[in-house]
């Protein structure tokens, strides 16, 4: 053994035990790791970065943008809101459809993405069915997981490995290789949460901070005592209203009714948006106001309108548009001292406030004409694009509670075929592999840009840094460690120890291995320094890689016995209310019968010789 090899092997424990102490974020160390192998010569500056140039690192950020256009323009929220319509209120149901439709929908997108949107909706499930979140958190993370075995693009390290067969000058998997073996672990997972793993959750209701304190927007409503103020109002030809902008129509003077938005036919489907100062009625539209009976009862007869049922499909609609927030008024606020007229408040902010509280208690005067105090809280409606900007109007407001409903709110709804269509036609690039996968994912990642499903400014914001830099950076360690010749040394030491047994030995001894770092570092670390050792592996006892790579990918996403070994599972820990052993007692069985699944199936498929 060499001075080198000694030297990568020592920069490569190091790196581990950094990774699992979390002393330090995984992009600072990655970043360490570059300069280090810089800096002591063993690799060129231009070996050491090359991670930044890689396909592999390019893919994932391509990736991370199609994935946001289909959160922001309300696909994946879409799903959600199908599966609470036909759930019901049967736990075993319940576990079976979330579990399908959140694997799924992990193919696709980032799995810690599909996670954060379906928590909100998992909590609404337990609470219709008087359960509690433990029941159905972890299956909810196990699943996404799970879901990224289905696709070449559903986690990372399929798409590493894919390119490790590239780096090699062998043909790279296809977009749904991975799928047969997925489905295979998918519904042997769903089994055993089912028959088993239920059994090992905890039963108990320990759910506490914010998934409790955080209010909806009936709650809001209730406190500021607007509940069941929300009406619909149809404009007639021939109405006084029609061709009167918000502001010339003074509603709020004339009837003390305000107008939230307005429901107007574009393109052949109703569309509602908030309604601004300048915003101008037509014959036909569909004004959504709030104000007590008597109020609208008056404006309805003043102005020619015809009121219309506010159903649920119809709040549900107008939700994903306009919104409430409560805010507190500063000490230093040039609100202060004012009133709502005198302040141009809706011509400013573009919101109306619908209620006021003074020392905790509703004011029930005019609020127009009210001169504001520090301290009093606020109750405003409007746009969500316009109550999110008072987040950065600290001056004047202290943003007390932005409500639940701000998070599922998707911005470019109206995009939503444009995303479909774009993802449809990535798949199809992959599948047919009509062009190289990263040319398909750019293309992807562009055209959701140029149809609006996302502008630059979010798909910059959507992409997670942290993990690129850490890809980058995992690269060249793992091209030292080739270089070197460490690579040669483990696959040879794996190949002696296994490969006597038979080429089945060393597969399971390479998922075993893999699976045991995922639960400690990140599966996609783990992938770039295994992927190479598995291909020196199979060359050494004479079989094929593509089983040995297909086993590591798979295995790099068995990430289930710890809280720490995924995000997703962090993510699950505080609404589930998990303890660590948790995991341990849930993950460990379902762990074993991935690998039972994965050395029975894999051969099958990808022939070992």
């Amino acid at each position: 053994m060499t001075g080198e090899i000694l030297f990568v092997f020592g920069l490569l424990l190091v790196t581990i035990l950094l990774f699992v102490s979390g002393f330090l974020r995984l992009d600072v160390v990655a970043i360490m790791v570059i300069l280090t192998l810089m800096l002591s010569g063993l690799l060129s500056p231009g070996a050491a970065l090359a991670g930044f140039g890689d396909p592999v690192v390019l893919l994932i950020a391509g990736l991370f943008v199609v994935g946001a256009g289909l959160f922001r323009t309300g696909v994946a929220y879409a799903i959600g809101d199908w599966l609470m319509s036909v759930a019901g209120t049967n736990e075993s149901r319940l576990l079976i459809l979330l579990m399908l439709v959140v694997a799924g929908l992990s193919a696709f997108m980032s799995s810690t993405g599909a996670v954060a949107i379906f928590i909100p909706v998992a909590l609404n499930l337990v609470a219709k069915a008087g359960s509690s979140p433990s029941r159905l958190m972890m299956p909810l993370a196990f699943a996404s997981l799970i879901g990224g075995m289905l696709t070449l693009i559903g986690t990372p390290p399929n798409l590493v490995v894919s390119t490790q067969l590239t780096r090699e000058g062998l043909e790279s998997f296809g977009f749904f290789d991975f799928t047969p073996i997925g489905l295979l672990i998918l519904l042997v997972g769903i089994a055993y949460i089912m028959l088993f793993g239920r059994r090992l959750l905890p039963r108990e209701e320990r759910l506490e901070g914010a998934a409790r304190d955080r209010l909806s927007l009936r709650d809001l409503a209730e406190i500021y005592h607007i509940t069941n103020q929300l009406h619909r109002l149809r404009i007639w030809a021939g109405s006084p209203l029609e061709g009167k902008t918000v502001g010339q129509a003074l509603l709020r003077t004339k009837y003390g009714v305000t107008v939230l938005g307005v429901e107007r036919l574009q393109r052949r489907t109703k569309a509602v948006k908030p309604a601004h100062i300048g915003t101008e009625f037509r014959a036909g539209d569909i004004i959504y106001a709030v104000g007590t009976d008597d109020e609208v009862n008056r404006l309805v007869t003043a102005e020619q309108l015809e009121r219309l049922e506010v159903g649920e499909g119809q709040g549900k609609v107008a939700a994903q548009e306009l919104g409430l927030v409560e805010v507190l008024l500063a000490p230093r606020s040039e609100m202060v001292g004012k009133t709502l007229s005198e302040a141009r408040f809706r011509e400013r902010y573009g919101l109306s406030v619908l209620g006021l509280l003074r020392q905790g208690e509703p004011l029930k005067q005019e609020l127009v004409e009210t001169p504001l105090a520090f301290g009093d809280s606020l109750l405003m409606g409007g746009g969500w694009a316009q109550i999110d900007l008072l987040q950065g109007k600290q001056k004047d407001f202290l943003v007390l509670n932005l409500p639940k409903e701000m998070s599922e709110v998707a911005p470019n709804r109206s995009k939503a075929p444009w995303a479909l269509a774009v993802t449809c036609g990535m798949m199809l690039l992959m599948t047919f592999k009509l062009v190289d996968a990263v040319t398909a994912v750019l293309l992807a990642a562009l055209a959701m840009v140029l149809t609006g499903c996302v502008s630059m400014k979010d798909a910059y914001a959507s992409i997670n840094w942290e993990s690129l830099v850490l890809i980058a950076g995992m690269l060249p360690m793992a091209t030292a460690l080739e270089k070197t010749g460490g690579v040669e040394l483990i696959a040879n030491g794996l190949a002696d120890s296994l490969g006597d047994i038979g080429p089945l030995a060393l597969m399971a001894g390479l998922f075993v291995i893999t699976s045991v770092f995922s639960q400690v570092i990140s599966n996609t670390a783990t992938t770039v320094l295994l992927a190479p050792i598995a291909v020196g592996a199979a060359l050494e006892v004479g079989v094929s890689p593509y089983p040995y790579l297909m086993t590591v990918a798979l295995a790099a996403s068995t990430a289930f016995s710890t809280p720490v070994a995924s995000p997703v599972n962090t993510l699950v820990m505080g609404p589930g209310a998990y303890k660590f052993n948790d995991f341990v007692k849930v993950g460990v069985p379902l762990q074993i019968l991935a690998m039972v699944v994965t050395l029975l199936s894999v051969p099958l498929l990808f022939p070992l010789r």
